[in-house]
């Protein structure tokens, strides 16, 4: 594990903000971080990175003890939270070749990151006219600059448009992918952590909800179907007599579980069939809020899962 938390507590005053936080984010992976905002995230954030000083539990990153291996640690740990920290006024090689000579890195390494993150083309472009995205591009370029191990990231994609949200998607999984790193990235999207995470650690005020791989995920995050008809509630009765698993319905519409597009069609054709008229019916990927109503409605307390050691 590259990092492994225990009982990791945090309070701002009478507030627990962290809650007995047991992470475990194995070697190799891209570990997606989610919750809503105000869930903690952040919070977890800077106590993996020292920012804040841990109060209860313990750290262990790349199998140290964080306490009495900081420096060591934290020099193969590059991050980016929240906004980059750049200087408008500078070019954006010059922002990295200002960090290269604080780091004492070879200036060789400045187009490396360059070509890295795309960023090769506007490298003398001021650093202030760049799009949002090209700032967290060249955040992440500064966060890579001296070769980490680890990469961790607060909300990357935050205003990002689709562009720019794949441009950092892609970069992520090639950096896991080509450049052997690990990253620790969270976000309040789960859309986006599905697309790029192998695994992912759900937080909802404070306290840990799940953890486990992406696949383990899919299984509680499973689409629906979401169906506008004529007559929602004997439409309904309709599906269930025929094997199909009714989540909601109301005047407007209805939902069933998804199970593949074949059965999406055969839906389609049994409601027209018996005279319903279909005004919509489409996939519909759960919301987070939905996500966490699941989790925590689970019986016997038997939502958290945990990672096998890799």
């Amino acid at each position: 594990m590259v990092i492994q938390t225990e009982g990791l507590t945090f309070n701002f005053g009478s507030q627990t903000v962290v809650k007995s936080l047991s992470l475990q984010v194995p070697e190799g992976s891209i570990y997606g971080f989610l919750g809503p905002n105000g869930a903690g995230k952040t919070t977890t954030i800077k106590l993996l990175l020292n920012l804040l000083q841990t109060q209860e539990g313990s750290i262990r990153i790349f199998d140290l003890d964080f306490q009495t291996n900081r420096k060591e640690i934290l020099s193969q740990v590059g991050s980016l939270i929240e906004q980059p920290a750049i200087y408008a006024h500078l070019t954006g090689k010059e922002n990295l070749l200002n960090r290269a000579i604080l780091l004492q890195i070879s200036e060789n390494r400045v187009d490396e990151m360059l070509e890295l993150v795309h960023l090769t083309q506007a490298a003398h472009k001021k650093a202030g006219n760049y799009s949002l995205g090209m700032k967290q591009r060249l955040g992440i370029a500064l966060a890579l600059l001296s070769d980490p191990k680890l990469l961790i990231l607060d909300e990357p994609t935050n205003g990002l448009d689709p562009n720019g949200i794949i441009e950092i998607r892609e970069l992520l999984k090639k950096l896991v992918s080509k450049h052997n790193k690990t990253v620790f990235i969270s976000s309040h999207l789960l859309a986006e952590i599905e697309r790029m995470a192998t695994h992912v650690g759900i937080i909802n005020n404070g306290e840990l909800l799940f953890q486990g791989k992406i696949k383990d995920l899919e299984s509680i995050s499973q689409p629906l179907v979401r169906i506008e008809a004529n007559n929602t509630v004997d439409a309904a009765n309709l599906l269930s007599k025929n094997g199909y698993h009714v989540i909601d319905v109301n005047d407007n519409y209805l939902a069933v579980t998804y199970q593949s597009k074949e059965k999406m069609g055969q839906i389609n054709a049994l409601l027209n069939k018996n005279g319903y008229t279909i005004y919509s019916i489409h996939k519909v990927q759960k919301d987070l809020e939905k996500l966490f109503l699941d989790i925590t409605q689970t019986p016997n307390n038997e939502r958290l899962y945990t990672i096998p050691t890799v």
